[in-house]
């Protein structure tokens, strides 16, 4: 098996990696869509994170790679094992990385029914797709703006809700459907439309690094990378193993991480003042403020961590003008999580955040997870 590319040795490119490690924290987030012109190491990026997530409990034989521990969440298959008596085996695996193909249709991702093997011999076959196989895995979409409408809502739809319902002729099938969903795409080949884009929870615009320092790091360590794989990602093992822990012990974190009613008026406050369509905005933003706080070992909320979530759900959901070509300034929404870090609630049942009339002694966002 070819080495993969570390994941701490990218340089740079610090917002993606954040949003990709929120979303290993806690793949309810909803997925992350990384924008940016080619070699920018999306992709990379992608496949690096797949490669350090720890090892995962699953179901032996299971095709759908179900959790022994959340018997709710079985597969129709599992849960007929269980019923008959069954004792279901575990086994563990490495979680799974799966790439699809900008041709993909929609059988090739949500899987088939055999209706003609139902009908004459009343068995229920099911072929699964693209879904099973990145259960409780990462699911990789390069190009995802040149993927069909209908596919990438069909993704998206079984992303946010954990499972995947397979319907056909009145016979149906379910599965489990949670997987870390990365998109990727180059803006000069066409944006998705705004509907899809929203369905993202969070969204990254990268572009080239310009520091020549840097340029030059990107160049040895890639030189490195071709001439010995083994030896350049033995060299980061250790941080891969330290991160890799990282996440896992924010895994079991998140369930534990509260948040207060003010925390929640801060939310609230931020979108409704920059006119943000919907409420998916705000609950992305709590998911991805939990993640936050338990990837860095705390059990409760800050400003901060709302803050930081909002640089990563926001931009992409910011309404524009007719003649601009941005979906949003970065600039402003840095202006605006400014204010809320200093500001100050006028009271438990206060509808809106009034900022305090002192400059913030909180920075801005952090561009380090």
């Amino acid at each position: 098996m070819p080495e993969i590319y570390p994941f701490t040795a990218i340089v740079g490119q610090e917002r993606m990696k954040r949003a990709l490690i929120l979303n290993a924290v806690d793949p309810r987030i909803g997925g992350v869509l990384i924008r940016g012109e080619r070699g920018t190491a999306k992709s990379t990026a992608a496949r690096a994170l797949a490669a350090l997530l720890p090892m995962v409990k699953a179901v032996t034989n299971c095709r759908f790679g179900c959790d022994p521990d959340t018997p709710k969440a079985w597969c129709t298959e599992c849960q007929e094992r269980h019923e008959r008596g069954e004792v279901l085996p575990i086994t563990i695996k490495p979680t799974a990385f799966i790439n699809l193909p900008v041709s993909a249709t929609e059988d090739r991702v949500v899987g088939t029914l055999d209706i003609e093997r139902a009908i004459q011999k009343g068995e229920r076959s099911f072929e699964p797709g693209v879904l099973a196989a990145a259960n409780r895995g990462l699911l990789y979409i390069d190009e995802v703006n040149l993927l069909d409408d209908h596919v990438v809502d069909v993704l998206l739809d079984s992303a946010a809700m954990g499972m995947n319902i397979v319907e056909r002729e009145g016979i149906s099938f379910v599965h489990p459907a949670r997987f870390i969903l990365v998109g990727t795409m180059n803006p000069e080949e066409g944006d998705l439309r705004p509907q899809l884009l929203d369905r993202f929870a969070l969204s990254v615009e990268i572009h080239g690094i310009l520091d020549k320092r840097d340029r030059v790091v990107i160049m040895e360590r890639n030189i490195s990378f071709e001439a010995d794989a083994e030896a350049f990602c033995d060299t980061f093992q250790s941080q891969e193993v330290e991160l890799s822990r990282q996440i896992e012990v924010a895994r079991r974190l998140v369930p534990q991480v509260a948040h207060s009613s003010r925390d929640l008026i801060t939310i609230a406050s931020l979108t409704a003042s920059l006119g943000v369509d919907g409420h998916r905005p705000d609950l992305v933003i709590l998911k991805t403020a939990r993640a936050q706080a338990a990837f860095e070992g705390r059990i409760k909320i800050n400003e901060m961590d709302i803050a930081r979530a909002a640089e990563l759900a926001l931009p992409h959901r910011m309404k524009r003008g007719p003649f601009e070509k941005e979906m949003a300034n970065m600039e402003e929404l840095h202006d605006r999580i400014e204010q809320l870090s200093g500001g100050r609630a006028s009271g438990e049942d206060s509808q809106e955040m009034e900022p305090d009339s002192s400059e913030s002694s909180q920075p801005k966002a952090e561009k380090k997870i």
